[in-house]
């Protein structure tokens, strides 16, 4: 992986003839492939597959890598991490603004007199799953799939029944919950849906759960921006409009920035941060014990 990372960044420099000296630092998260704050273990850990140590080697320019570890420390949900970068792209003074980032896993930063950050679920991850399953496809392309099925109300308050939801911030989730192996739990109470209807049901979960999030702790809002893989769902995004009918839905490229580009952007500003020697976190966020500088340095 740190490999095709080292190719990505040459042939970004390439494209843009910038010089290797001229880049300051790298963030590179890596995947997190196990995530237990220590809400579910007395430790406390997470982890992440890198090697930043290579990829400072093979790009010769200074890597900052493993952002989560160091708010876990600190008693820390580690996630979510974007928040302050929200604040830095789409924070507007005397407004309350919402920024739902649906990746895998959806999490909603709310900018206002404070702010507020927590994972709400499900983003992409059980969609994509299912869809992979049943069509072959890596994703439900602009959720055509999921609007050719019918929602199974049943099976979606069924799914929403998942203590995950009830709980308060600061909370994060992950693929280590929301998993083809929760998913085909919850299922075996409706043995042969449809796959569309299941497909529509997933899309429902995400909108909805999404949806409450906003209402819950984004009182004051105006506008949603939604970045990440979902902002390309046409029907979740019509579903989540659908749910916030006195709010305005869009993509965070109405605010300037493409939402394939937000999460990228956030952690090289989550890398300038800790070349700065400044604070990422927030302790209302993700429960720490107070703010941190985030991430560790690999020099090039």
């Amino acid at each position: 992986m740190a490999r095709v990372y080292a190719e990505v960044v040459g042939d970004l420099l390439l494209a843009t003839r910038t010089s290797p000296t001229s880049v300051v630092a790298i963030g590179a998260h890596g995947q997190t492939v196990r995530h237990r704050p220590r809400e579910f273990d007395a430790t406390g850990y997470t982890i992440q597959l890198n090697n930043p140590a290579l990829l400072a080697e093979l790009t010769g320019i200074d890597v900052v890598a493993d952002f989560r570890n160091r708010d876990v420390a600190a008693g820390g949900q580690g996630a979510p991490l974007v928040p302050g970068f929200h604040q830095a792209a789409f924070g507007q003074s005397g407004e309350t603004v919402s920024v739902l980032n649906i990746g895998g896993i959806s999490n909603l930063t709310v900018l206002g007199d404070s702010i507020v950050g927590f994972d709400c679920g499900p983003g992409n991850a059980l969609m994509d799953g299912w869809c992979q399953t049943y069509t072959g496809q890596p994703y439900d392309a602009e959720g055509r799939w999921a609007a050719s099925g019918k929602i199974h109300t049943q099976l979606l308050n069924h799914l929403l029944d998942d203590t995950y939801f009830a709980k308060e911030p600061p909370k994060s989730t992950g693929r280590d919950l929301f998993n083809a192996e929760w998913l085909s739990a919850q299922l075996a109470r409706y043995p042969g849906l449809p796959p569309a209807d299941v497909q529509a049901t997933l899309a429902e979960l995400t909108a909805t759960s999404c949806a409450t999030c906003v209402t819950r702790y984004g009182k004051g809002s105006k506008t949603l921006l939604v970045c990440g893989g979902g902002a390309l769902n046409t029907y979740l995004m019509q579903r989540l409009q659908a749910h916030l009918t006195s709010i305005t839905v869009a993509s965070t490229a109405a605010a300037g920035l493409p939402p394939m580009q937000v999460e990228a952007s956030a952690f090289a500003w989550l890398a300038r941060q800790a070349v700065r020697r400044e604070t990422a976190s927030f302790k209302n966020v993700t429960g720490a014990q107070g703010a941190r500088v985030l991430g560790a340095i690999y020099p090039a």
